[in-house]
Protein backbone atom coordinates (compact mmCIF):
# COMPACT_ATOMS: atom_id res chain seq x y z
CA UNK A 1 0.00 0.00 0.00
CA UNK A 2 2.85 2.38 0.84
CA UNK A 3 4.51 1.69 -2.50
CA UNK A 4 1.21 2.30 -4.33
CA UNK A 5 0.75 5.58 -2.43
CA UNK A 6 4.30 6.68 -3.28
CA UNK A 7 3.74 5.83 -6.93
CA UNK A 8 0.51 7.80 -6.91
CA UNK A 9 2.21 10.80 -5.33
CA UNK A 10 5.03 10.54 -7.86
CA UNK A 11 2.61 10.57 -10.81
CA UNK A 12 2.87 13.32 -13.38
CA UNK A 13 -0.71 14.51 -12.79
CA UNK A 14 -0.04 14.92 -9.07
CA UNK A 15 3.18 16.78 -9.80
CA UNK A 16 1.36 19.19 -12.12
CA UNK A 17 -1.45 19.67 -9.63
CA UNK A 18 1.03 20.58 -6.89
CA UNK A 19 2.77 23.06 -9.20
CA UNK A 20 -0.51 24.64 -10.32
CA UNK A 21 -1.92 24.90 -6.80
CA UNK A 22 1.38 26.28 -5.52
CA UNK A 23 1.40 28.98 -8.20
CA UNK A 24 -2.24 29.81 -7.46
CA UNK A 25 -1.46 30.12 -3.76
CA UNK A 26 1.46 32.44 -4.51
CA UNK A 27 -0.70 34.57 -6.82
CA UNK A 28 -3.48 34.88 -4.25
CA UNK A 29 -1.06 36.05 -1.58
CA UNK A 30 1.52 38.09 -3.51
CA UNK A 31 0.02 39.35 -6.79
CA UNK A 32 -2.20 42.44 -6.60
CA UNK A 33 -5.68 42.17 -8.16
CA UNK A 34 -5.23 38.49 -9.02
CA UNK A 35 -8.31 37.44 -7.04
CA UNK A 36 -10.57 40.15 -8.47
CA UNK A 37 -13.61 38.77 -10.26
CA UNK A 38 -12.76 40.79 -13.38
CA UNK A 39 -9.22 39.40 -13.60
CA UNK A 40 -10.26 35.78 -13.08
CA UNK A 41 -13.02 36.14 -15.67
CA UNK A 42 -10.64 37.68 -18.20
CA UNK A 43 -7.99 35.04 -17.52
CA UNK A 44 -10.49 32.26 -18.18
CA UNK A 45 -11.77 33.96 -21.34
CA UNK A 46 -8.23 34.49 -22.61
CA UNK A 47 -7.45 30.79 -22.56
CA UNK A 48 -10.77 29.66 -24.07
CA UNK A 49 -9.52 29.02 -27.60
CA UNK A 50 -6.29 27.31 -26.56
CA UNK A 51 -8.24 25.02 -24.24
CA UNK A 52 -10.51 24.02 -27.11
CA UNK A 53 -7.59 23.46 -29.49
CA UNK A 54 -5.87 21.22 -26.94
CA UNK A 55 -8.72 18.68 -26.85
CA UNK A 56 -8.39 17.20 -30.37
CA UNK A 57 -4.63 17.68 -30.39
CA UNK A 58 -4.28 15.42 -27.34
CA UNK A 59 -6.16 12.63 -29.12
CA UNK A 60 -4.02 13.02 -32.23
CA UNK A 61 -0.74 12.93 -30.32
CA UNK A 62 -1.84 9.85 -28.37
CA UNK A 63 -2.62 8.24 -31.74
CA UNK A 64 0.96 9.08 -32.83
CA UNK A 65 -0.10 11.95 -35.10
CA UNK A 66 0.03 15.74 -34.82
CA UNK A 67 -1.77 18.75 -36.26
CA UNK A 68 0.36 21.88 -36.52
CA UNK A 69 -2.33 23.68 -38.54
CA UNK A 70 -4.83 24.09 -35.68
CA UNK A 71 -4.25 27.84 -35.27
CA UNK A 72 -4.34 28.36 -39.04
CA UNK A 73 -7.69 26.57 -39.28
CA UNK A 74 -8.92 28.83 -36.47
CA UNK A 75 -7.79 31.89 -38.45
CA UNK A 76 -9.28 30.62 -41.73
CA UNK A 77 -12.67 29.87 -40.16
CA UNK A 78 -12.61 33.26 -38.45
CA UNK A 79 -12.08 34.85 -41.89
CA UNK A 80 -14.93 32.77 -43.35
CA UNK A 81 -17.22 33.92 -40.54
CA UNK A 82 -16.26 37.55 -41.11
CA UNK A 83 -16.86 37.34 -44.86
CA UNK A 84 -20.24 35.66 -44.40
CA UNK A 85 -21.38 38.23 -41.84
CA UNK A 86 -20.11 41.05 -44.04
CA UNK A 87 -22.18 39.64 -46.91
CA UNK A 88 -25.31 39.77 -44.75
CA UNK A 89 -25.59 36.04 -44.00
CA UNK A 90 -27.64 35.35 -40.85
CA UNK A 91 -25.68 33.84 -37.95
CA UNK A 92 -27.92 30.75 -37.95
CA UNK A 93 -26.64 30.04 -41.47
CA UNK A 94 -23.11 31.40 -41.13
CA UNK A 95 -22.10 29.35 -38.07
CA UNK A 96 -22.92 25.92 -39.62
CA UNK A 97 -21.05 26.97 -42.77
CA UNK A 98 -18.02 27.95 -40.66
CA UNK A 99 -18.12 24.58 -38.90
CA UNK A 100 -18.29 22.84 -42.28
CA UNK A 101 -15.25 24.83 -43.41
CA UNK A 102 -13.36 23.52 -40.38
CA UNK A 103 -14.46 19.96 -41.14
CA UNK A 104 -13.26 20.38 -44.74
CA UNK A 105 -9.85 21.63 -43.57
CA UNK A 106 -9.50 18.73 -41.14
CA UNK A 107 -10.61 16.24 -43.79
CA UNK A 108 -8.01 17.65 -46.19
CA UNK A 109 -5.29 17.00 -43.60
CA UNK A 110 -6.69 13.56 -42.89
CA UNK A 111 -6.83 12.53 -46.54
CA UNK A 112 -3.22 13.52 -47.16
CA UNK A 113 -2.10 11.56 -44.09
CA UNK A 114 -4.24 8.44 -44.43
CA UNK A 115 -4.63 8.06 -48.19
CA UNK A 116 -1.23 9.22 -49.37
CA UNK A 117 0.63 7.93 -46.31
CA UNK A 118 2.35 11.28 -45.76
CA UNK A 119 3.71 12.13 -42.30
CA UNK A 120 1.26 14.32 -40.40
CA UNK A 121 4.12 16.51 -39.19
CA UNK A 122 5.03 17.43 -42.77
CA UNK A 123 1.44 17.66 -44.00
CA UNK A 124 0.22 19.97 -41.26
CA UNK A 125 3.40 22.04 -41.41
CA UNK A 126 2.46 22.72 -45.02
CA UNK A 127 -1.22 23.38 -44.34
CA UNK A 128 -0.23 25.63 -41.43
CA UNK A 129 0.98 28.09 -44.07
CA UNK A 130 -1.58 27.14 -46.69
CA UNK A 131 -4.74 27.67 -44.62
CA UNK A 132 -3.53 31.02 -43.34
CA UNK A 133 -2.56 31.96 -46.92
CA UNK A 134 -6.10 31.14 -48.06
CA UNK A 135 -7.35 33.48 -45.34
CA UNK A 136 -5.17 36.27 -46.75
CA UNK A 137 -6.48 35.56 -50.27
CA UNK A 138 -10.09 35.76 -49.07
CA UNK A 139 -9.79 38.85 -46.87
CA UNK A 140 -6.41 40.35 -47.64
CA UNK A 141 -4.62 42.24 -44.89
CA UNK A 142 -7.83 43.92 -43.75
CA UNK A 143 -10.31 42.80 -41.13
CA UNK A 144 -14.01 42.60 -40.36
CA UNK A 145 -15.02 44.35 -37.14
CA UNK A 146 -18.80 44.64 -37.39
CA UNK A 147 -20.69 41.63 -36.06
CA UNK A 148 -24.23 41.06 -34.79
CA UNK A 149 -24.83 41.74 -31.10
CA UNK A 150 -25.72 38.10 -30.53
CA UNK A 151 -22.15 37.11 -31.40
CA UNK A 152 -20.30 39.92 -29.64
CA UNK A 153 -22.40 39.49 -26.50
CA UNK A 154 -21.27 35.86 -26.43
CA UNK A 155 -17.70 37.10 -26.42
CA UNK A 156 -18.00 39.64 -23.59
CA UNK A 157 -20.82 38.47 -21.32
CA UNK A 158 -20.74 36.03 -18.41
CA UNK A 159 -23.13 33.20 -17.68
CA UNK A 160 -25.99 34.82 -15.73
CA UNK A 161 -25.40 34.78 -12.00
CA UNK A 162 -21.75 33.78 -12.30
CA UNK A 163 -18.36 35.20 -13.27
CA UNK A 164 -17.88 32.43 -15.87
CA UNK A 165 -17.51 33.90 -19.38
CA UNK A 166 -19.64 32.37 -22.11
CA UNK A 167 -16.51 31.75 -24.18
CA UNK A 168 -15.41 29.06 -21.71
CA UNK A 169 -18.70 27.15 -21.89
CA UNK A 170 -17.88 25.23 -25.12
CA UNK A 171 -14.71 23.89 -23.48
CA UNK A 172 -16.55 23.02 -20.26
CA UNK A 173 -19.06 21.03 -22.32
CA UNK A 174 -16.59 19.28 -24.62
CA UNK A 175 -13.81 18.46 -22.12
CA UNK A 176 -15.86 15.84 -20.18
CA UNK A 177 -17.04 14.31 -23.46
CA UNK A 178 -13.49 13.99 -24.76
CA UNK A 179 -12.34 12.53 -21.43
CA UNK A 180 -15.14 9.94 -21.42
CA UNK A 181 -14.43 8.93 -25.02
CA UNK A 182 -10.69 8.64 -24.37
CA UNK A 183 -10.82 6.82 -21.03
CA UNK A 184 -14.06 4.83 -21.03
CA UNK A 185 -15.01 3.81 -24.57
CA UNK A 186 -13.75 1.31 -27.15
CA UNK A 187 -12.80 4.25 -29.37
CA UNK A 188 -10.46 5.54 -26.68
CA UNK A 189 -8.85 2.12 -26.31
CA UNK A 190 -8.33 1.99 -30.07
CA UNK A 191 -6.66 5.41 -29.98
CA UNK A 192 -4.24 4.22 -27.28
CA UNK A 193 -3.60 0.97 -29.15
CA UNK A 194 -2.96 2.80 -32.40
CA UNK A 195 -0.46 5.12 -30.77
CA UNK A 196 1.20 2.46 -28.64
CA UNK A 197 1.82 -0.09 -31.38
CA UNK A 198 0.26 0.55 -34.82
CA UNK A 199 1.19 -2.93 -36.14
CA UNK A 200 -0.36 -4.71 -33.16
CA UNK A 201 -3.45 -2.50 -33.42
CA UNK A 202 -3.80 -3.48 -37.09
CA UNK A 203 -3.68 -7.19 -36.28
CA UNK A 204 -6.18 -6.59 -33.47
CA UNK A 205 -8.68 -5.25 -35.99
CA UNK A 206 -8.31 -1.51 -35.39
CA UNK A 207 -9.08 0.43 -38.55
CA UNK A 208 -6.17 2.78 -38.24
CA UNK A 209 -6.73 4.81 -41.40
CA UNK A 210 -10.38 5.44 -40.66
CA UNK A 211 -9.72 6.33 -37.02
CA UNK A 212 -6.90 8.75 -37.83
CA UNK A 213 -8.99 10.39 -40.55
CA UNK A 214 -11.85 10.93 -38.11
CA UNK A 215 -9.47 12.43 -35.55
CA UNK A 216 -8.32 15.00 -38.11
CA UNK A 217 -11.94 15.78 -39.00
CA UNK A 218 -12.80 16.28 -35.33
CA UNK A 219 -9.73 18.50 -35.00
CA UNK A 220 -10.95 20.69 -37.85
CA UNK A 221 -14.43 20.91 -36.37
CA UNK A 222 -13.20 21.95 -32.92
CA UNK A 223 -10.77 24.44 -34.48
CA UNK A 224 -13.70 26.03 -36.31
CA UNK A 225 -15.59 26.27 -33.02
CA UNK A 226 -12.52 27.92 -31.50
CA UNK A 227 -12.48 30.30 -34.47
CA UNK A 228 -16.06 31.35 -33.70
CA UNK A 229 -15.21 31.85 -30.03
CA UNK A 230 -12.10 33.86 -30.89
CA UNK A 231 -14.01 36.09 -33.31
CA UNK A 232 -16.78 36.67 -30.78
CA UNK A 233 -14.35 37.51 -27.98
CA UNK A 234 -12.30 40.04 -29.96
CA UNK A 235 -15.05 41.15 -32.39
CA UNK A 236 -12.40 40.86 -35.07
CA UNK A 237 -11.90 38.63 -38.08
CA UNK A 238 -8.56 38.66 -39.88
CA UNK A 239 -6.09 36.22 -41.41
CA UNK A 240 -3.42 36.62 -38.72
CA UNK A 241 -5.70 35.74 -35.82
CA UNK A 242 -4.27 33.26 -33.29
CA UNK A 243 -0.77 33.57 -34.70
CA UNK A 244 1.55 31.24 -32.78
CA UNK A 245 -1.23 29.57 -30.78
CA UNK A 246 -0.14 26.12 -31.95
CA UNK A 247 3.10 26.39 -29.95
CA UNK A 248 1.26 27.14 -26.70
CA UNK A 249 -1.22 24.33 -27.30
CA UNK A 250 1.51 21.78 -28.07
CA UNK A 251 3.36 22.93 -24.95
CA UNK A 252 0.22 22.41 -22.85
CA UNK A 253 -0.30 18.92 -24.30
CA UNK A 254 3.29 17.79 -23.74
CA UNK A 255 3.47 19.43 -20.32
CA UNK A 256 0.28 17.56 -19.48
CA UNK A 257 2.09 14.25 -19.84
CA UNK A 258 1.03 13.26 -23.37
CA UNK A 259 3.86 11.27 -24.91
CA UNK A 260 5.17 12.65 -28.17
CA UNK A 261 5.73 9.01 -29.22
CA UNK A 262 2.04 8.20 -28.81
CA UNK A 263 0.10 5.70 -26.76
CA UNK A 264 0.23 7.55 -23.45
CA UNK A 265 -1.46 10.52 -21.84
CA UNK A 266 -4.60 11.65 -20.04
CA UNK A 267 -6.75 14.73 -20.26
CA UNK A 268 -6.44 15.13 -16.48
CA UNK A 269 -2.79 16.06 -16.77
CA UNK A 270 -3.53 18.33 -19.73
CA UNK A 271 -6.17 20.20 -17.72
CA UNK A 272 -3.69 20.80 -14.89
CA UNK A 273 -1.12 21.96 -17.44
CA UNK A 274 -3.70 24.34 -18.88
CA UNK A 275 -4.38 25.79 -15.43
CA UNK A 276 -0.65 26.12 -14.79
CA UNK A 277 0.14 27.86 -18.09
CA UNK A 278 -2.92 30.15 -17.92
CA UNK A 279 -2.12 31.15 -14.34
CA UNK A 280 1.53 31.78 -15.14
CA UNK A 281 0.65 34.00 -18.10
CA UNK A 282 -1.91 35.91 -16.05
CA UNK A 283 0.50 36.44 -13.15
CA UNK A 284 3.27 37.62 -15.46
CA UNK A 285 0.83 39.97 -17.17
CA UNK A 286 -0.25 41.47 -13.84
CA UNK A 287 3.42 41.94 -12.98
CA UNK A 288 3.90 43.91 -16.23
CA UNK A 289 6.00 41.22 -17.92
CA UNK A 290 5.84 41.39 -21.73
CA UNK A 291 4.62 38.72 -24.12
CA UNK A 292 8.09 37.69 -25.33
CA UNK A 293 9.29 37.19 -21.77
CA UNK A 294 6.13 35.19 -21.04
CA UNK A 295 6.99 32.89 -23.94
CA UNK A 296 10.47 32.36 -22.53
CA UNK A 297 8.97 31.57 -19.13
CA UNK A 298 6.57 29.01 -20.63
CA UNK A 299 9.43 27.32 -22.50
CA UNK A 300 11.58 27.18 -19.38
CA UNK A 301 8.61 25.81 -17.43
CA UNK A 302 8.21 22.96 -19.93
CA UNK A 303 11.91 22.07 -19.98
CA UNK A 304 12.38 22.46 -16.22
CA UNK A 305 9.31 20.46 -15.26
CA UNK A 306 10.25 17.62 -17.62
CA UNK A 307 13.78 17.50 -16.20
CA UNK A 308 12.46 17.55 -12.64
CA UNK A 309 9.90 14.87 -13.39
CA UNK A 310 12.47 12.58 -15.04
CA UNK A 311 14.84 13.04 -12.08
CA UNK A 312 12.09 12.25 -9.58
CA UNK A 313 11.04 9.19 -11.57
CA UNK A 314 14.60 7.86 -11.67
CA UNK A 315 15.02 8.39 -7.93
CA UNK A 316 11.75 6.60 -7.29
CA UNK A 317 12.81 3.69 -9.49
CA UNK A 318 16.13 3.44 -7.63
CA UNK A 319 14.41 3.42 -4.25
CA UNK A 320 11.96 0.78 -5.41
CA UNK A 321 14.76 -1.36 -6.90
CA UNK A 322 16.79 -1.06 -3.69
CA UNK A 323 13.82 -2.13 -1.61
CA UNK A 324 13.20 -5.12 -3.85
CA UNK A 325 16.87 -6.13 -3.61
CA UNK A 326 16.85 -5.74 0.16
CA UNK A 327 13.68 -7.80 0.39
CA UNK A 328 15.27 -10.48 -1.80
CA UNK A 329 18.38 -10.63 0.37
CA UNK A 330 16.25 -10.87 3.48
CA UNK A 331 14.21 -13.70 2.04
CA UNK A 332 17.36 -15.56 0.98
CA UNK A 333 18.89 -15.50 4.48
CA UNK A 334 18.60 -18.85 6.34
CA UNK A 335 16.40 -18.97 9.44
CA UNK A 336 17.63 -20.14 12.82
CA UNK A 337 16.03 -23.53 12.24
CA UNK A 338 18.21 -24.08 9.18
CA UNK A 339 15.24 -23.87 6.79
CA UNK A 340 15.53 -21.26 4.05
CA UNK A 341 12.39 -19.20 3.43
CA UNK A 342 10.87 -19.64 -0.02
Amino acid sequence: MIAALMQRLASWETFLAVMALGLLAYAVVAVPNFTSAFNLSQAAAGVSEKALLALPLVLLIIAREIDLSIASILALTSVVLGILVQAGTPLLVAIPLVLLAGVAAGAFNGLLVTRLDLPSLVVTLGTLAMFRGVGYILLGSGSVNQFPDALTNLGIDDVPGTQVPWTVVPFLVLAPLFAIVLQHTPTGRRIYALGGNPDAALYAGVRGRRLRFMLFVVSGLVCALAGIVFTARLANSRANNALGFELDVITIALLGGVSVFGGRGKLTGVLWALVLVATLRNVLGLLQVGGDAQGIAIGLLLIGSLLLSNTAERLFDRVRTRRLLDAGLTLDQPSTSGITRP
